[in-house]
């Protein structure tokens, strides 16, 4: 059951007009001026927070020059994987020697058909195991290092945020380690697989791994940079009721009363519209003598 909001009288089924038995309040329009103030008021409130968030988000990509390199090298690490990160050689007696440079697009060609059955019973022979073992880490960290390339290019919209610049550069120590991982153990691979067939196979670490790698470095290097400089975040300023965001938000932590609150909004209105009125007239004034001078 319903109470009326100015009596507080319990409605029952049978009351079903729209004024309160007890006190004859009309119930549907009776505080309608209050709710719709406080309706007013949450959404200049939540849009002066949603402000905040773009302005911050506007400061993360063009915020200052820093932050413009900052995009640049945040793409480099992608680009970089398009270079040849490794490369496997086939040799046989009946087989002409094959030579394939893999890069990012030979990885996901090779994950895409990659025989995962086949590739734990590999790991588990007492002959190449180690040697499979070591080449199943290196794909695993290398994909993961793109995962997290990714991801941090994604944050970058958040990277004015108050823990911006520790998720940053810890985003970039995890991808760096990663990289390293990925070299480290391809090159175990390519050692183990060569010592079990020294004339068959052959495997080398290329440049393009080096210069991910490199990318990742600098990239930690200017968040690095950024973090210790800063970057200046211009906040638009915004109203609530005709004060400012910031001195309603103190007002409502602080539990002042809404009704003062509202008291405030309705004497910095008159007073807007005051000023307002101030400048529209110096503004005639200031046409009319110059028609007078012309």
């Amino acid at each position: 059951m319903a109470k009326c909001p100015k009596c507080g009288r319990r409605h029952t089924i049978f009351d079903w007009r729209p004024n309160c038995p007890g006190c004859g309040v009309n119930l549907v329009y009776y505080g309608r001026e209050e709710r719709l103030m406080n309706e007013a008021d949450a959404a200049e409130a939540e849009h002066a927070h949603l402000q905040k968030k773009l302005d911050r988000l506007k400061a993360s990509f063009v915020g200052s020059p820093l932050t413009i390199v900052r995009i640049i090298l945040s793409v480099l690490p992608i680009a970089a994987l398009m270079l040849p990160l490794c490369k496997v050689a086939f040799n046989g007696p009946f087989i002409e020697e094959t030579a394939k440079n893999i890069n990012a697009i030979e990885i996901y060609n090779l994950v895409s058909s990659i025989d995962f059955g086949a590739l734990f019973t590999m790991t588990g022979s007492s002959i190449v195991g180690s040697a499979f073992v070591a080449y199943a880490v290196a794909l695993i960290s290398v994909l993961l290092s793109l995962v997290i390339v990714i991801v941090s290019l994604v944050l970058l919209t958040m990277a004015c945020g108050p823990k911006g610049n520790v998720r940053n550069i810890t985003l970039n120590c995890l991808d760096i380690a990663l990289a390293v991982v990925s070299v480290i153990f391809f090159n175990k691979f390519a050692a183990d697989i060569h010592g079990v067939f020294p004339e068959f196979v052959t495997g080398s670490v290329q440049y393009g791994a080096y210069v991910y790698i490199g990318t990742l470095v600098l990239l930690l290097a200017i968040n690095i940079i950024i973090a210790k400089k800063g970057v200046a975040v211009k906040y638009k300023q915004c109203y609530v009721g005709g004060i400012p965001a910031e001195e309603y938000f103190e007002l409502v932590a602080a539990g002042t009363d809404i009704d003062t609150i509202h008291q405030m909004m309705a004497k910095a209105m008159a007073e807007k519209g005051y000023n307002e009125e101030v400048v529209a007239e110096a503004a005639e004034a200031s046409e009319e003598k110059e028609e007078v001078n012309a």
